[in-house]
């Protein structure tokens, strides 16, 4: 992870996520997966463009399986936007920057 996003455990979701001041894009993946590997870097930008309005957390699937089961992540990259500890928008699979971007915009 980097300054831009922050690596979210199954231990620490409530306190990273569902407690957050503002709304948390989180990203979950795994390792393995490639089209997770391929927005990463879009990621890591809205991270930094976004700074202030929206925190990016990443949760990996394979370390941390509560919170994917609990949110109902079926297949990976699934971004979840949540808002007052709710998610409140899902977006699966790979997107280019631009329209990860407009999603957000309209989930926030």
């Amino acid at each position: 992870m980097s300054a831009n996003t922050v690596a979210v455990s199954d231990s620490s979701f409530e306190a990273d996520v569902l407690k957050s001041e503002g709304p948390v894009l989180v990203d979950f993946w795994a390792e393995w997966c490639g089209p997770c590997k391929m927005i990463a870097p879009a990621l890591e930008e809205i991270g930094a463009e976004y700074q202030g309005r929206l925190k990016v957390a990443k949760v990996n699937i394979d370390s941390n399986p509560e919170a994917p089961t609990k949110y109902g992540v079926r297949s990976i990259p699934t971004l979840i936007v949540f808002k007052d500890g709710k998610p409140v928008a899902q977006q699966m699979g790979a997107l280019p920057k631009s329209q990860l971007k407009a999603w957000i915009d309209q989930s926030l």
